[in-house]
């Protein structure tokens, strides 16, 4: 893709003379001159949103106006207008990157259907997909678990994998990292990303521009800490991306978050992002940039920045993103980046005005808070949203509280017998100890604090107890290195904290099964077990299906819960263990100092480690090369795949869109309450034998042990229609005090799995809508949990708020997002599922946040008429839903331009 399309009306283009080197770039500077006035004041993150509009001016999807809100911003501070903002490159993990491919390939048929090209169907925007979710933890706490998990991710991924190495030889501008690299976030931070982005336009000239971009994981914010601006998207905007179709978005509003004073001793970069978590949360930044200022910047690292840049999503906000400075240019320096790219960094960021130092005038915001970091504590988040930080000296309590609700009707004490063993389980024994995820492996401060924490625990003659499932993922190769050169490795691994694999374990539910006889008596107990993870979600039902409370720590708090084995201690006044010698251990006694930490990794961690581990990264280990795949530009469909499926989303295509109609005589398929999440709605985590998905594999001759999870069948849509709204945690209000993917059957009473009632209601012909409160689709960007919900036919959701990446995914597929006035509600309005509904206005032409009438007809005749706020927020998103979707509107424009257009 071009980085220009331009008029450049304002004749902002110049060049930059750089270690012998010459760019073009359009400059802020020449911009101000040109009537945008003073500019120096503008937050960092709206610098490059004017760079991209200034570079991207063309008059149809960006005009001077668009260039001329930005600056307008400065003095109103937040702007009602929709601008056209397009990305560098797109990044990709595997479970959102499976289901693009099928997309993709799909629409190359299509493509051929319509008459078009094939060959029209091809990222122009570069796209790095890398694989990092397939990994599970069923082999843990061994010198050979590595290499099991290894075997059976390859295994079970045959086919995914086969049909992921024909895209990367059938598309181009598309890059696969293999199985066993890394975590994408990490590996986009320490490898891909680079601050400054070049690329050369029409005439061969080479152009910078800040590197942006938009990933398939709400956790690509990660690379924020590295002054990248990137968000996470759903992988149904992604594709739209990939495919040259710019994101329609309004200009934020960005908060700015002030951070003053320095860490002290003990407190860890995962005790200051649970607070900024927490903090945030309270403020409420759904739908904002957050920009980290002042002067506590300078007492983070790059690592720590990214840690607090990972969990935006946790927060709320589109973005975390920190400026550019000094630590910057270290850490791409450190990290083995070309020097001469490093160089331009540096030079284009001043000429940008990008350039932060301590005492440059702070930026303008549209709010602010402050945190001081010296009054940072130790902290946990759980046990079920990673916004409910707790104090570590207050964890016991809490969890206690947590604990007095959730065995109601049960014992409060129940010690379980584990058979075959000496000793019983309770409830609060923590039974998962993973340091895990992209939230931490990124940083080697915790997690060498983690390696010195194991160090002293075995020393003083601490061992883990024997119900703890541990596990140390790391976010890359480099990680393994530096554990390795130290020697902490080994004191890990007497710990049971072995390496398990490289890519996103517990944290996304693939923590593995845990250990029979553990299961059994947690099921024979009925008990409340715990989960302590280095991870960023702890939704329910997401780490484990057996785990009902589920706690994010910093890795060394991680060894050390797995040290006591049960959320019932007071870590801050109660032992861990005795000693060798016969003493009580207190984890204050094996805390390790920041001089301890800062030493270590002064001393381990080498330049030397990233370019050695990334001088070869697409290549993969030998069971990625031996993989045998099929050639061409279409893809050879297997019919009996169970894994990949061509997806019915163009079935039929037509070159021309019908007509948008209003829904009449829908029924509710679920009526839900607040703080729905994506992992509610998408499938995840594993396949139980007795569930519509179960059933379907074993109707297909594939074995239970042979299911996998969720995520690794994402490229099947009978297997993840089967699983939309399967949650075991969900509860559907029209069937009271049942957890689980059920509902009822309207015609007949019956309470059946959701997916039975939708295809019995898709063979009437009967539409359906689903009601929530707030937060409809909080989490992840999972686009299954979108196109589940189009193919179970769903019209509609009406809800009290949608988080941000949900709400653009179900226009994305053509379903109608609709907001309750303030102060109504489904409770309000005594919903139970008996009503018929009726959505008026969309066919009288459908605009931006229109207002439409939904008519309820009660099972008694009664009717009752509510507006609703229409969430299709900009024009770009009224033609996506005109046409389908937004893949359907990309096709049609890609095969006939003036169709689509009309």
């Amino acid at each position: 893709m071009s980085t220009i399309t331009g008029q450049d009306s304002l004749k902002t283009r110049r060049t930059l003379d750089v270690g012998g080197r010459t760019y073009d770039y359009f400059s802020l500077k020449a911009a101000e001159k040109a009537g945008l006035g003073d500019l120096s004041r503008l937050p960092f993150s709206m610098k490059v949103l004017l760079e991209n509009l200034l570079r991207f001016e063309d008059g149809r999807t960006v005009s001077v106006d668009d260039v001329k809100a930005v600056a307008q911003w400065l003095k109103d501070r937040r702007s009602d207008r929709e601008i056209a903002y397009r990305p560098a490159r797109v990044l990709m993990q595997d479970f959102t990157g499976v289901p693009a491919v099928c997309d993709l390939a799909a629409m190359r048929e299509a493509m051929q259907a319509l008459g078009g090209d094939p060959q029209k169907i091809n990222p122009l925007t570069p796209c790095d997909l890398v694989i990092d979710h397939s990994v599970m933890v069923d082999s843990f706490g061994s010198p050979t678990a590595f290499q099991e998990n290894v075997d059976l991710e390859f295994q079970r991924n045959g086919e995914r994998y086969a049909f992921l190495r024909w895209g990367q030889k059938a598309f181009a501008n598309f890059r696969v990292v293999p199985p066993g690299t890394g975590i994408c976030h990490q590996v986009n931070l320490e490898y891909l990303a680079q601050t400054v982005w070049t690329d050369t336009d029409q005439t061969g000239t080479e152009v910078a521009y800040p590197d942006t971009l938009v990933g398939t994981d709400s956790h690509t914010t990660m690379v924020n800490g590295l002054a990248v601006l990137g968000w996470g998207v759903g992988g149904i905007e992604a594709e739209a991306a990939m495919l040259g179709q710019p994101i329609s978005m309004l200009i934020p509003e960005v908060v700015g978050f002030r951070l003053t004073g320095k860490l002290k001793e003990g407190a860890t970069a995962t005790d200051l992002v649970l607070t900024v978590t927490q903090m945030l949360r309270r403020k409420g930044v759904v739908g904002k940039f957050v920009e980290f200022y002042g002067p506590g910047i300078e007492h983070l690292t790059l690592a720590d920045r990214a840690t607090i840049a990972n969990m935006a999503p946790e927060y709320g906000a589109t973005c975390g993103i920190f400026p550019i400075d000094a630590e910057t240019i270290r850490y791409l320096s450190f990290t083995g980046r070309d020097p001469n790219r490093v160089e331009l960094v540096e030079a284009y960021a001043r000429a940008q005005g990008m350039w932060w130092t301590p005492d440059a005038a702070e930026p303008v915001f549209t709010d602010t808070l402050e945190l001081d970091l010296s009054t940072v504590e130790s902290s946990l988040a759980g046990p079920k949203r990673p916004q409910d930080r707790v104090q570590l000296s207050d964890a016991c309590a809490d969890f206690k509280a947590f604990l007095e609700k959730d065995v109601a009707g049960r014992p409060a004490s129940q010690p379980t017998p584990v058979p075959g063993t000496d000793y019983a389980i309770d409830h609060g024994h923590v039974v998962i100890a993973a340091i895990t995820s992209c939230t931490n492996t990124s940083n080697p401060s915790v997690l060498v604090a983690a390696g010195l924490l194991a160090k002293k625990a075995v020393e003083k003659g601490l061992t883990r107890k024997p119900w703890v499932k541990t596990s140390l993922a790391p976010g890359s190769q480099v990680v393994t290195e530096y554990l390795e050169a130290s020697g902490l490795q080994g004191w890990l691994d007497r710990l049971g904290f072995n390496l398990v694999g490289y890519g996103c374990t517990t944290c996304i539910g693939n923590s593995g099964p845990l250990p029979d006889p553990i299961s059994k008596a947690v099921d024979d107990g009925k008990l409340t077990v715990a989960s302590v993870l280095s991870g960023n979600r702890n939704f329910e039902g997401r780490v484990n299906a057996q785990v009902r409370a589920n706690y994010l720590a910093s890795p060394p708090l991680v060894v050390a819960y797995a040290l006591a084995g049960s959320m019932n201690l007071d870590l801050t006044r109660e032992p861990l263990g005795t000693g060798k010698d016969g003493q009580p251990v207190y984890l204050r006694d094996i805390w390790p100092s920041n001089h301890e930490v800062e030493a270590t990794i002064a001393q381990y961690l080498t330049p030397e480690m990233y370019r050695s581990r990334y001088s070869n990264v697409f290549a993969g280990p030998e069971q990625w090369q031996a993989i045998r795949t099929a050639e061409g530009e279409t893809y050879r469909w297997e019919g009996a795949s169970t894994y990949v499926k061509r997806p019915p989303l163009f079935d039929g295509i037509a070159p021309v869109p019908g007509d948008v109609s209003d829904v009449t005589g829908a029924r509710a398929l679920a009526i839900l309450g607040d703080s729905i999440t994506t992992d509610h709605i998408s499938p995840a985590g594993s396949i139980k034998k007795a569930s519509p998905a179960g059933e379907y594999l074993t109707g297909h001759g594939v074995g239970v042990v042979d299911f996998n999870s969720y995520g690794a069948r994402r490229g099947n849509h009978e297997v993840m229609m089967r699983g939309t709204f399967a949650n075991i945690r969900i509860r559907n209000e029209m069937v009271p005090g049942v957890e689980g993917g059920v509902t009822r059957f309207v015609p007949t009473g019956e309470v059946m799995p959701i997916y039975d009632a939708a295809m019995k209601y898709q063979a009437e012909g009967t539409p359906l809508v689903v009601f929530a409160g707030q937060e409809y689709g909080t989490g992840s960007s999972r686009d299954w949990a979108a196109k589940g919900t189009r193919l179970l036919g769903v019209r509609a959701v009406v809800a009290e708020s949608f988080e941000r990446i949900h709400r653009s995914n179900l226009v994305g597929m053509g379903v109608l997002p609709l907001q309750f006035p303030a102060g109504v509600n489904r409770q309000t309005l005594k919903l139970d599922g008996s009503e018929t509904f009726d959505i008026a206005g969309v066919e009288a032409g459908l605009k931006p946040r229109m207002t439409l009438a939904l008519t309820i007809t009660r099972a008694d005749g009664s009717k009752q008429t509510v507006d609703l706020l229409c969430r299709i927020d900009t024009l770009d998103e009224v033609d996506y839903y005109k046409h389908g979707g937004i893949l359907q509107y990309v096709l049609r424009s890609l095969a006939a331009p003036k169709v689509a257009a009309e």
